[in-house]
């Protein structure tokens, strides 16, 4: 009878030592969890708010999905959007809009939607400004990949 007890127990311990789908711990094949996948299906295809952008102080430093930031190409940063997303951002000021693709994680100030890099903010116009209002269109959920 305690034998059974005993192997009982010890196989409880053992299972509940297991990840479970319950607590959000699987993993897809792609190696991403259910808050990934949820998040990447669950944003709106349209944004407006405040942007701004970046330059200097961040130039050739590691973004969030790893790539050097080079501040004279067009890229953005964003706080949810999944990595890799391509987006058409449009100055709503004065109507100029570019595509692009979302690689970092911000802006961190708060009321911003995007932090684009200072090329972007030139070919949308509104360097001098410092920030525009911006309407973001999702084109393309990107897969949240980061590269090492």
């Amino acid at each position: 009878m305690n034998h059974k007890i005993l192997i009982i127990t010890i196989s409880l311990i053992l299972y509940s030592c297991g990840p479970t789908i319950a607590y959000g711990d699987y993993i897809n094949s792609d190696g991403m969890s259910r808050k990934e996948i949820e998040a990447i299906r669950n944003h709106p295809e349209v944004q407006i708010g405040i942007a701004s952008y970046y330059g200097k102080e961040f130039h050739r430093k590691l973004t969030a999905n790893g790539q050097r930031f080079n501040m004279y190409k067009v890229s953005a940063a964003h706080k949810t959007l999944p990595l890799g997303t391509r987006v058409k951002v449009t100055n709503l000021n004065n109507g100029k809009s570019i595509r692009l693709t979302i690689n970092d994680r911000g802006p961190f100030k708060k009321g911003r939607i995007l932090d684009l890099s200072y090329k972007a903010a030139q070919k949308l116009g509104f360097v001098n400004e410092g920030t525009t209002k911006v309407r973001i269109d999702v084109i393309k959920l990107g897969d949240n990949k980061y590269y090492k």
